[in-house]
């Protein structure tokens, strides 16, 4: 083989070796299964960085948001499972129980076996020790010692190798935790987690405020410029609430609606906090990036009220979102308070 075939055969292998890593690299980040579909959708993006595929990826997935089964299907990519973060994906939480089941059943069984070779080793020890007194046996001592001493290695190596399973199981159990209470799309924090944080602070007595927050005619938004478009505002109304609303919850509730719970603030400290939240979004004004044509501005209309202490939470969010009701029927972005 002359050196310029073989120096481009390394070229080539050395190619194929950097896009497999990256498309593994992809895979992982957002959470997809390698299977045929995502492959063949991680491979179109990097083989082609300044595709339109590639681009519009790109659009979506800024700031560290990771696609979703529906962006990949808005973008022409078939989806041949979810991806981990989807609520609606059963399949992880069936594959991470019978892993769990599986682990604990394979320390039961190492256990029955290191109590098996343990007893057997006891009464081989007893018979040995009748024969020393016999008049002899001691080789044989020796010998079972040393088989002992070996089978005590490999249940060692059995065990090191299955805690290290199951520390990585427990890593997968912990994530998967994370990510069932972790809206995909705007990476916020979503109801279950809410529901949880507000039963956790009302234990501690301290002055809470709870908002419910919607964005104005959102559906308009969908149907006029498409989902994408859609999610990208959703996405906006998170980072704006976040940015307004530091060291206090902020969630997605479900839909085009958010939640804030506020610690440590009365009513009228929290409604000036939303206020000025809904002021920066009203202020802005968005525009499509694919055309650079105007999407036109987009407000938001909330509901805050205060939670009397020990008060349940379905009374306080019903009470908020009565208020936020209220606000959509008074006009729009403007934030009602009681």
């Amino acid at each position: 083989m002359s050196a310029r075939r073989q120096t481009r055969l390394v070229a080539v292998e050395d190619r194929s070796e950097h896009v497999f890593d990256s498309i593994r690299a992809f895979l992982r980040l957002h959470r997809l299964s390698p299977d045929p579909a995502h492959y063949a959708f991680a491979h179109r993006v990097i083989c082609n960085p300044g595709g339109t595929l590639a681009q519009s990826v790109a659009t979506l997935t800024e700031g560290g948001v990771r696609l979703t089964a529906r962006d990949i299907q808005t973008l022409g990519g078939q989806i041949g499972s979810l991806t981990v973060g989807d609520p609606a994906e059963p399949e992880l939480a069936d594959t991470l129980v019978a892993q769990t089941q599986m682990q604990v059943e394979g320390f039961t069984d190492m256990v029955r076996r290191v109590r098996a070779d343990t007893e057997d080793f006891g009464r081989d020890l007893a018979a040995s020790a009748d024969a020393m007194r016999a008049g002899g046996g001691a080789d044989n001592v020796i010998l079972l010692t040393g088989l002992m001493v070996n089978r005590v290695q490999a249940a060692e190596a059995r065990l090191a190798a299955a805690t290290s399973e199951a520390d990585q199981l427990r890593e997968k159990l912990e994530e998967a935790r994370g990510d069932a209470r972790r809206d995909p799309l705007t990476g916020l924090p979503n109801r279950r987690a809410f529901e949880e944080a507000f039963a956790e602070r009302m234990q501690t007595g301290e002055t809470l405020c709870l908002a419910v927050v919607d964005v104005d005619r959102f559906k308009r938004v969908n149907d006029q410029f498409g989902h994408s478009v859609g999610d990208r505002v959703l996405r906006a109304i998170a980072d704006a609430l976040t940015t307004a609303c530091p060291d206090h919850f902020v969630g997605r509730y479900g839909g085009e609606e958010f939640i804030i719970l506020f610690y440590g603030l009365d009513l009228p400290a929290a409604r000036a906090m939303l206020e000025a939240a809904r002021i920066s979004v009203a202020s802005k004004r968005y525009r499509l990036r694919e055309s650079d044509a105007p999407l036109g501005s987009v407000t938001f209309s909330g509901g805050v009220t205060e939670a009397e202490p020990g008060e349940v939470q379905g009374a306080v969010f019903g009470r908020a979102d009565k208020l936020l009701y209220a606000a959509k029927d008074g006009g729009r972005n403007r934030i009602y308070a009681a």
